[in-house]
């Protein structure tokens, strides 16, 4: 049974004539105690107040808490994918640049092919031109020596 401070203030005695209370000392008592009970029913009811208030509050930090914890999952998801792509895109760089490099040296060794071709080329026209200028000077030579003797 739940006792209001209204029920105090208002609870009456029976006054009995032998050895009875004083009514006054029993009003002003219960008068007191109906005070306490306001003040312990005011007390209790802002503290399930501040209560309910702390409830919400720690809900809405561990609201917060699991975003900040999915945020900081996305953003580590998000920094492993970028690192994966860069990976990948170095590793293409590379394998570029290595292919790259290989078509350059093909490309220079085939030019230092041909240009030991073009040197041969030259020096078996120079043995050639040597070899018939020397037979043209011979032949002058022949012509001079068989004009000095006629």
């Amino acid at each position: 049974m739940k006792i209001s401070p209204l029920d105090i203030q208002q609870q009456q005695f029976k006054v009995k004539t032998f050895r009875g209370l004083d009514p006054d000392d029993v009003d002003a008592f219960l008068q007191s105690v109906a005070g306490e009970m306001e003040e312990l029913i005011r007390e209790n009811s802002q503290m399930r107040e501040q209560q309910s208030r702390q409830s919400r509050e720690l809900l809405d930090f561990a609201e917060k808490e699991r975003e900040l914890r999915e945020t900081l999952l996305s953003a580590q998801r998000v920094i492993e994918e970028m690192k994966a792509n860069a990976r990948k895109e170095a590793e293409l760089i590379v394998t570029e640049a290595e292919l790259k490099g290989e078509r350059i040296v093909a490309d220079a060794e085939r030019q230092l092919s041909g240009l030991k071709n073009q040197v041969e080329e030259i020096r078996r026209q120079k043995i050639q031109f040597e070899t018939s200028f020397k037979g043209l000077l011979e032949s002058f030579s022949r012509q001079l020596a068989s004009d000095e003797h006629s």
